[in-house]
């Protein structure tokens, strides 16, 4: 089917950098580098529309005055439920969508809910943006020119590359309503399958530049329905990591993680994220949604992660670009005292480069273009909780919440929620195994007070989210675990009593009916 395209644009790592610019979570040293990053890419890549979507006067989204900071954004329906229903059954992907709240005002900066922060602001040149203005319109004219030509005297194909060569260009300057209407057009005329799937990828991509959700959800099925018609394995690949990252932001984390987990081996899709980006979701998705085994097998012995999570020297390095594990300190050996030193340098990661096939020569280039990231917050999460360190998980897990989830456009809007379900994890996972426990040791196991503890316990026991009770006279959690005998005794004498019951009023009516005869 040829190789992908349009795969270039628009550019998402500014999405980032406008939210991080806008946060109140990010420092201001990040905040500089998130500004310096923005206004560097508008120059480049002559985004006058996207700069007054952004730094307008009147309409900016990032001016005060304009609707970023707008506070008509309606509440998460569902900010306390967890990803499955009562029954245990997925709920349906328009119940999926109420989940986040940025699904009624889709905008750049809608996850943040308008509690954006203005302190290092994106200044406004009219001088620049008529000048951005005019080099786009001259690419504009040069296109046109091209289109015409090709109408008279060149064939369909040369045709199809100028209107491809518009959408893109409205792609990247980042002028959405323009570049999806170019993509429609181009999509009606191209007959070619693997075009269709890399359009339709194209305009994914744009919804989640502008965090349109709902724009995202039709696209991504229109693109399963394209790819399940015969789609080749590179871009069915693909489609995994955008499906993964769209159930992600919506708070489907147990349907993305098998996604997001599997593309680990194969992902390709470096027009998305960085790889370092998608073993951070996946391991996040995994971590809250995996049942222990699962969890164990896939993300805490992962050797995708682990490659990636576990190496601190030099040699560590080369051998996740040669593809080999890890041979460094892994997951568990990240201790207390590394986890209190949070001041220090992070040390250089590294990235199983194998496992990237942008088409790059170059391994170490690859390995240098990954962001720096210091992952041991999140290796002590996972390794703590699955070996019940449970002090450590409460700083990790911390630590996590503000390095990751508060750091990064599609984690932000869920952070809480997050938090709040690996805690009930954590908790049930004690729990499993005591039948009565006191308070106090649970508290000093989890490094907190006894009323904390209370507190934190009460909402997840009357939710029935934990089968226990607080007897606060005796200091103690009772569990109230039944085992499958226990379910089955129970079901049998409700069913027994509905069966008398029926058998009762069936020998009234006989009763009846037989002195009516007599």
């Amino acid at each position: 089917m040829g190789e992908p395209q349009y795969l270039n644009y628009p550019p998402l790592p500014l999405a980032q950098s406008v939210f991080t610019l806008v946060s109140p979570y990010a420092s201001a040293e990040s905040k500089q580098t998130s500004l310096t990053t923005l206004q560097d890419g508008i120059r480049e890549h002559k985004m006058a529309p996207l700069y007054a979507y952004l730094a307008h006067p009147q309409t900016g989204k990032l001016n005060p005055s304009g609707e970023g900071t707008a506070s008509a954004v309606l509440s998460p329906v569902l900010s306390r439920q967890s990803t499955t229903n009562a029954l245990g059954t997925r709920p349906s992907p328009e119940l999926l969508l109420r989940r986040t709240s940025s699904i009624n005002a889709p905008s750049i900066v809608g996850v943040l809910g308008g509690k954006t922060d203005s302190s290092v602001g994106l200044p406004w040149d009219e001088k620049l943006y008529e000048e951005l203005k005019a080099d786009n319109e001259k690419e504009l004219e040069a296109i046109q020119k091209e289109e015409d030509q090709a109408v008279e005297i060149e064939g369909e194909t040369e045709i199809q590359n100028a209107q491809g060569k518009r959408a893109e260009l409205y792609a990247r300057i980042g002028d959405k309503d323009k570049a999806l209407e170019e993509f429609e057009k181009l999509f009606d005329k191209t007959s070619i399958l693997g075009s269709k799937i890399d359009i339709v990828l194209a305009i994914i991509r744009i919804a989640l530049f502008f965090d349109d959700k709902l724009l995202v959800k039709k696209n991504v099925d229109r693109a399963s329905m394209l790819v399940e018609s015969g789609g080749d394995w590179d871009r069915r690949n693909r489609l995994k990591a955008y499906q993964g990252i769209h159930l992600l932001t919506i708070r489907a984390h147990n349907l993305a993680a098998p996604l997001l987990l599997d593309s680990l081996s194969t992902f390709t899709s470096t027009e998305l994220c960085p790889y370092s980006s998608l073993v951070v979701y996946a391991t996040l998705a995994g971590s809250v949604s995996l049942r222990r085994g699962d969890f164990k097998s896939k993300v805490v012995d992962a050797p995708e992660i682990r490659a990636v999570f576990g190496s601190e020297a030099g040699s560590d390095r080369l051998a996740a670009l040669s593809g080999g594990a890890s041979s460094g300190a892994g997951a568990a050996d990240v201790n207390d005292q590394e986890m209190a030193d949070s001041t220090a340098t992070p040390k250089p990661t590294a990235v199983n480069l194998t496992t990237l096939a942008s088409g790059s020569a170059d391994a170490e280039a690859q390995a240098k273009a990954e962001p720096q990231i210091d992952f041991r917050p999140l290796a002590a999460m996972i390794q703590s909780l699955y070996t019940g360190t449970y002090s450590t998980f409460f700083t990790a897990l911390a630590k996590v919440e503000t390095d990751f989830l508060a750091a990064d456009r599609y984690l932000f809007e869920h952070k809480n929620w997050f938090v709040r379900e690996m805690r009930l994890r954590a908790y049930s996972q004690l729990l499993q195994s005591y039948k009565i426990v006191s308070l106090s040791s649970m508290a000093d196991s989890f490094g907190v007070s006894v009323d904390w503890l209370d507190k934190d316990l009460a909402p997840f026991i009357a939710g029935k989210r934990l089968a226990c009770s607080i007897d606060r006279v005796r200091g103690v959690i009772e569990t109230q675990r039944s085992d499958g005998k226990e379910r089955q005794y129970a079901d049998v004498v409700q069913k027994g009593d509905q069966l008398i019951t029926k058998l009762q009023k069936y020998g009234q009516v006989v009763r009846l009916r037989g002195s009516e005869r007599g």
